[in-house]
């Protein structure tokens, strides 16, 4: 039924003006809609992601977006770093400075202001 369809992320916030400087400015997606009223949406590779303001922002504890960055996540860390991101550690896993290791694939975690997390992945 849903095999064939397109899917994409979608993101609450406190603040879509904070917001949109985070994606747009940090992270340096490129706004590409804000057609309905109150929603940011970006296009990232072939998908979306739309960044909308929620009263309950940032209550998810689990990954709220993925991205598949390849072999180039150690610079695109170093290039979030350099903008202030903060990196999260999980000690349960073995890394390599901001960057997890875990078989052939290479892990990074941030949050945005609100607490939603961020997730990096890409090849050893």
């Amino acid at each position: 039924m849903l095999s064939d369809r397109n899917s994409s992320a979608i993101v609450g916030v406190t603040d879509l003006e904070r917001a949109r400087v985070f994606y747009s400015d940090v992270l340096g997606l490129n706004l590409a809609d804000t057609a309905m009223d109150g929603v940011l949406g970006y296009r990232t590779g072939n998908t979306w992601l739309s960044v909308y303001r929620s009263d309950y922002a940032g209550t998810n504890r689990a990954n709220a977006v993925v991205w598949d960055v390849g072999v180039e996540i150690d610079d695109i860390v170093a290039d979030l770093k350099a903008q202030g991101v903060v990196f999260e550690h999980y000690d349960q896993m073995e890394s390599d400075g901001d960057v997890h290791v875990s078989g052939g694939l290479r892990l990074a975690w941030f949050k945005d202001p609100d607490g939603n997390i961020l997730h990096l992945v890409g090849g050893a």
